[in-house]
């Protein structure tokens, strides 16, 4: 299992002390940003089941809400069409400082589609302690539409690594609580990664700060989504080479209860139809509507508060499968909650470029954030796997035998590992109770919705799940087919093998399918508060 890393409790170097917080906090003043120091899926055909992201989480969801529909990628919210991101231009930087629009009350497909305004020099402390605001009449109080931002830092001197939560306000109100003003050695690299729960966030500068930190959202007319990045190349080369020269230890992925290694984000038998999306971030959300880190102090301080949290692939493998299986994620120390180890997206990805080395799964071509307006585009997909440090696909890549392959692999993986920890999965708690009554139910669920959602019928492939549903909708048996499968239509493995490292994608145009998949119709449920 992933060893835990633990807070080095004796007395620091000075370089140690570069990763120390200031004890007191800063009150954020927005007028003159001044710094005061201070101290279901419900019953209908399984493929509605949705764009299951992964789910989230609420670890310790005795206050916890679950923000996200399991299901909120391709799901539909409240009667809103499938997530099936529009042309829509991804956020380009701004000259001058950048007001979020007035809120307004968007109907239809829009109303799932929200602004974020990232703040000046994001990358730097000031601009880690500085909220973001969502804007465009969203708020972080509606758990449909919550946005995240999680950074992950990199000392390259030293190899050290830490994780900060930035905080996500809704425009027009103040932290209930004033973040935490992280210390951080003079040459850190700074990886910003975002998720959203609802359908498209469109991010925002301030200053120019969008340019300056290096922020992809997906291509000109054809946003990934739900997703974006700040820095990411920059960061993940830093820690690819930190890793190469021993300054960085990537723990190993060690062992389950079941015998096998612990699943990572690119293991088969976890990923879903879209993988490597969304963070493990988690805030504290008052009654009044004001949000807070969520970290040692802010609980003891606003009692009551609800933790809110972000749909996410990450989350449900830290959260609910490795302590189900007896595995652990790759953690570090967290600078907005002194004293304490966090998870990151960022740290999973690493950890899973070091620890998976059979049958890796890498962002698909049909993937629903990396299709180009419907078509299969090697040039996104190379985009989002730049931003999760995964290889690229080589600019001639045969589309189909791609999706063909990624369909086989999750099937036939994913099926028999599913089948092998029912007995350890089946007694612990689901994600979401809703959709099914407990983890196992619940990942027999995913992996049927992911088939669909996919097109993996397309290959000649059948989905292995069939479900028992109760008056209610909630799964509460599945049934798995774990025979091999073999796939039709296409080479299933030509051409697959990425041999260009991490980098700039490439720039030639997409290569499109003769036939593109399009997304199938899914549900989404509001899972209760925990």
């Amino acid at each position: 299992m992933y060893p835990r890393r633990r807070s080095d409790r004796r007395r620091r170097s000075n370089t140690d002390r570069d990763w120390e917080v200031p004890d007191p906090y800063l009150d954020w003043v927005p007028d003159d940003r001044e710094y005061i120091p201070k101290f279901k899926f419900p019953v209908v055909p399984l493929v509605a089941l949705g764009l299951i992201v992964g789910l989230l989480v609420a670890a310790q969801m005795s206050h916890t809400t679950f923000m996200q529909s399991a299901f909120g990628h391709l799901g539909l919210h409240h009667g809103q069409p499938p997530h099936h991101p529009r042309p829509h231009p991804t956020a380009k930087p701004t000259a001058q400082p950048t007001v979020s629009p007035t809120p307004t009350a968007p109907g239809g497909a829009a109303a799932m589609d929200c602004i974020l305004t990232v703040p000046a020099n994001p990358l730097s402390p000031r601009g880690l302690a500085t909220p973001y605001q969502i804007g465009s009449g969203c708020s972080e109080a509606n758990p449909d539409l919550q946005a995240f931002v999680q950074a992950t830092i990199l000392d390259p001197a030293t190899g050290k690594i830490a994780v900060y939560e930035p905080l996500v306000i809704t425009a027009g109100t103040t932290p209930a609580v004033a973040p935490v003003v992280p210390r951080l050695p003079a040459d850190a690299v700074v990886n910003l990664l975002f998720g959203f729960n609802g359908n498209i966030l469109t991010l925002v500068g301030t200053n120019d700060s969008l340019r300056q930190a290096g922020c992809v959202s997906g291509l000109d007319g054809s946003p990934f989504g739900q997703v974006s990045y700040c820095n990411g190349a920059a960061f993940f080369q830093a820690a690819d080479a930190a890793v190469a020269v021993g300054k960085l230890k990537i723990p190993a992925a060690g062992t389950g209860k079941d015998g096998l290694e612990c699943p990572t984000t690119r293991s088969f038998t976890l990923i879903d139809q879209d993988q490597s999306d969304n963070v493990t971030t988690r805030y504290l959300l008052t009654a009044n509507g004001q949000t807070a880190q969520k970290n040692t102090a802010n609980l003891a301080r606003l009692a009551g508060a609800t933790t809110v949290t972000n749909g996410s692939d990450n989350a449900l493998v830290n959260f609910f499968l490795d302590p189900a299986l007896g595995c652990a994620p790759f953690t570090a120390p967290d600078l907005s909650n002194p004293g304490q180890m966090g998870t990151s997206q960022a740290l999973d990805e690493l950890a899973a470029a070091a620890a998976q080395t059979a049958s890796i799964a890498l962002t698909p071509v049909n993937d629903p954030m990396t299709m180009e307006n419907g078509a299969f585009s090697v040039r996104k997909t190379n985009l989002y796997r730049q931003g999760v440090d995964q290889p690229l696909l080589p600019a001639g890549a045969n589309t189909t035998a791609n999706a063909q392959a990624y369909c086989t692999d999750m099937v036939n993986i994913q099926t028999a590992r599913l089948d092998l920890d029912k007995a350890f999965t089946a007694g612990a708690p689901s994600p979401v109770p809703s959709l099914g009554n407990n983890l196992f139910t619940f990942l027999a669920a995913r992996l049927s919705a992911s088939f669909g959602n996919l097109n993996c019928k397309n290959y000649g492939l059948t989905d292995p799940v069939t479900l028992t549903l109760d008056a209610n909708g909630v799964a509460t048996h599945a049934a798995l087919s774990a025979a091999m499968q073999t796939s039709t239509g296409g080479p299933a493995r030509s051409s697959l093998a990425p041999t260009t490292p991490p980098g700039t994608p490439s720039t030639g145009g997409p290569a499109a399918a003769s036939a593109s998949p399009s997304p199938s119709p899914s549900a989404s449920a509001s899972p209760s508060p925990g």
